[in-house]
């Protein structure tokens, strides 16, 4: 979904898996449907792990624990915190889509599949790398409250844990930054510089 991007504030889904990868974000039979729509990727989201053989919810996992299971909206849930090299394995949009269509705007980790981190930019959904300190203060401080909110100031490329006051610089590329604060894809960045590229082939 194409929504600017400035100061996020929410509460956090904890998912601490290391080597998450795109096979657990979304299973590679959803990778045969043409369909685009958001709905229909976000409930496919960690599918296996959320979900038995008998599609019944895994009570343990966490994303079917009473304080983690509503969907994500304004300033709940709109944050993941993951495991190191987040989006690991194949290099699948999909696993971006499923992300973006959960409702998830942020995710953190220490490290991301660089090819998954370019599909989430893509996706309208922030990558934010912390140090691995600061990933597992956040963790620790979810596990001891659920509504522990966390701040990611895009603008000020900051990443903000409330209940503790600890803060992180995190990198964007300045293209990416600039798209995602104004709701462009990369058409809606072209179209938003049509004068000015007219105007330049006018002088040629």
């Amino acid at each position: 979904m194409k929504e600017k991007f400035d100061k996020i504030q929410s509460t956090c889904i904890p998912i601490a898996i290391d080597n998450n990868n795109t096979d657990n974000i979304i299973p590679a039979r959803y990778l045969a449907f043409t369909t685009r729509d958001p709905k229909f990727y976000g409930d496919a989201f960690m599918h296996d792990l959320r979900y038995d053989a008998n599609n019944e919810p895994i009570a343990d996992f966490v994303m079917n624990k009473p304080e983690f299971c509503e969907a994500p909206r304004k300033g709940v849930h709109e944050i993941i915190v993951g495991g190191k090299n987040w989006g690991s394995g194949s290099s699948r949009e999909h696993a971006a889509w499923a992300i973006a269509g959960y409702g998830v705007r942020v995710v953190i980790s220490s490290s991301f599949a660089d090819i998954h981190r370019n599909n989430l930019l893509n996706c309208f959904v922030l990558p934010v790398i912390v140090s691995e300190a600061f990933q597992q203060e956040l963790f620790a401080t979810i596990e001891k409250d659920a509504n522990a909110l966390v701040t990611v100031d895009v603008p000020n490329q900051t990443v903000r844990n409330e209940a503790t006051g600890s803060e992180e610089h995190f990198e964007l590329n300045s293209y990416k930054k600039y798209c995602l604060m104004n709701g462009y894809d990369d058409i809606d960045y072209l179209l938003s510089k049509k004068a000015e590229i007219e105007a330049f082939e006018n002088k040629q």
